[in-house]
Order: C-alpha cells, then sequence, then structure tokens
C-alpha cells in the first residue's frame, strides 16, 4: 500500500516554534514527499516561524489570523495561484482567553467561551469550507485534540468540552465531505510539552502522571504525532475517516 505524499500539496496551520505538533506534522509531510504552506499568527509569531517554514523549504508562507476572514481568502487564493487544489488541511489551532482557561468551567464568560469555540472550533468548519472546492481529486483534513475531549483531566478546565466539540464537528464534517472523497479525522496525542501547554495549570504534573500511567512509560513526541498525520494523509488510510486517533502510549485505555 502506498504512503507516499509525493505530488500532494498540504497546509499547516498552526506551526508557532520548533516544539508545535503542528511543526512535527510539518516535517513528516515534507518527508513524505508533500510541498507544504504554512502560516503565521502575526507580526510577533512571523520571526520564529519563518526560519522553520524555510528549514521546510515551504513553497508558501502567508499570514493567517482565523479571526480575519481576509487573510483566508487571500491564503487560498495564493494557494489556488500556485497549485490549483489542495490535497492535505492540517488544522492545529486553539485558544482561550487566560481568565477562562484557568477558571472553573461553570465560572466562564459568555464571551470568553465564544471566543474560544470560534477559534478552536468553528475555524475548522471555516477551513475545510474553503479547501473543498480546490480538493478535487479527494483529500485529507486533519485536527488536533486531547483526552479532555472525553473524560475530565485536571486543570484542562474549558478546554474540554472546546475539545469535545472539536471532535465531534470532525464526525460531522466527515459525513458530509466523505462523498467527496475527503476524509476528516482527529488526532489525540497524549500529553506533550508545546509552548501552549505550558498555559495549562500543573502541567508538568500532567506530563508525569500521563509517563506512568500509560502502558508503554513514554510520553508522545511530535514526530510520532507527525507520522500518524502523514499516514492519515496518505492513499494508505483512504477509507479512514471520522475517527479520533489516540497517539499516547495507551494512557487513554487505562480506567
Amino acid at each position: 500500500m502506498n504512503n507516499s505524499l509525493a505530488g500532494m500539496n498540504a497546509l499547516v496551520i498552526g506551526v508557532a516554534n520548533e516544539h508545535s505538533i503542528a511543526w512535527g506534522i510539518a516535517l513528516a509531510l515534507r518527508e513524505a514527499g508533500a510541498a507544504l504552506a504554512l502560516t503565521f499568527l502575526n507580526e510577533k509569531a512571523e520571526p520564529f516561524v519563518r526560519p522553520l517554514a524555510e528549514r521546510a523549504g515551504a513553497a508558501l508562507f502567508l499570514p493567517l489570523d482565523v479571526g480575519k476572514p481576509d487573510q483566508q481568502q487571500a491564503l487560498f487564493d495564493q494557494i489556488g495561484r500556485t497549485w490549483g487544489r489542495l490535497d492535505i488541511l492540517v488544522h492545529c489551532i486553539a485558544f482561550a482567553p487566560h481568565a477562562d482557561l484557568h477558571g472553573r468551567v461553570v465560572d466562564t464568560s459568555a464571551e470568553g467561551f465564544a471566543i474560544a469555540m470560534d477559534v478552536s472550533v468553528h475555524s475548522l468548519a471555516r477551513l475545510c469550507r474553503a479547501a473543498e472546492p480546490m480538493m478535487t481529486q479527494g483529500g485529507t483534513c486533519l485536527t488536533v485534540s486531547f483526552y479532555g475531549a472525553e473524560k475530565v483531566v485536571s486543570t484542562y478546565n474549558m478546554m474540554g468540552p472546546v475539545k469535545a466539540a472539536l471532535e465531534a464537528t470532525a464526525r460531522e464534517l466527515a459525513s458530509e465531505l466523505g462523498p467527496k472523497g475527503i476524509s476528516v479525522n482527529v488526532l489525540s496525542p497524549g500529553a506533550i510539552a508545546t509552548r501552549a501547554a505550558g498555559g495549562i495549570a500543573s502541567f508538568d504534573t500532567m506530563l508525569e502522571q500521563a509517563r506512568e500511567r500509560a502502558p508503554m512509560k513514554r510520553l508522545a513526541s511530535i514526530e510520532d504525532v507527525g507520522a500518524a498525520a502523514a499516514f492519515l494523509a496518505s492513499p494508505a488510510a483512504r477509507v479512514i475517516t471520522g475517527e479520533t486517533i489516540h497517539i499516547d502510549g495507551g494512557y487513554h485505555i487505562m480506567g
């Protein structure tokens, strides 16, 4: 079965630095043969992401704040002009206001909850809608979740219901886009020491507990997540859709 991504075009959204899950995925897709388009959030983020885009040989490097429709339109217009089609979309972004993230879910503000849902969840639907007409030969859409979407994880707080909504949204998208040969799957890594995860209270303790509890007694790396993403984007996984794939050394199976 063919695992090569040669001749495919991949858009990866969410690279922030070399510790990002999105970066592990981008490298794996590139190593499998895909051409890359990477994005950066804003001017503050650009100096950290540009060297990575150059290192990966990205054909396109453009700004994308998913709260700005004009940037999304410009991004997909440029993909259309450069490649004419898109084969792989990777959505690795999430956000919650600090005060809401670190408080109880019952105390979250309506505004904060809405922002988290818009950036972390509805952005996936918007990006898939933009990608759909460009996936003329079928395609793969991937997003990233966490075990806290399924079970209560101490200190994950409002991101638990937000990620649960993301997984449910991915299943609905898989149902709707399947007739066009477009798969939609969720990657659910175990705890990984990324910059974004560092915003979660007591995250170091969470990492150690995950390592101890996982049957394999190890944490997943961004390279492990990248390998799973490259497989799901390959022809070998063409009939896998609507799934949440756990990449956590078996942590999620433990009672």
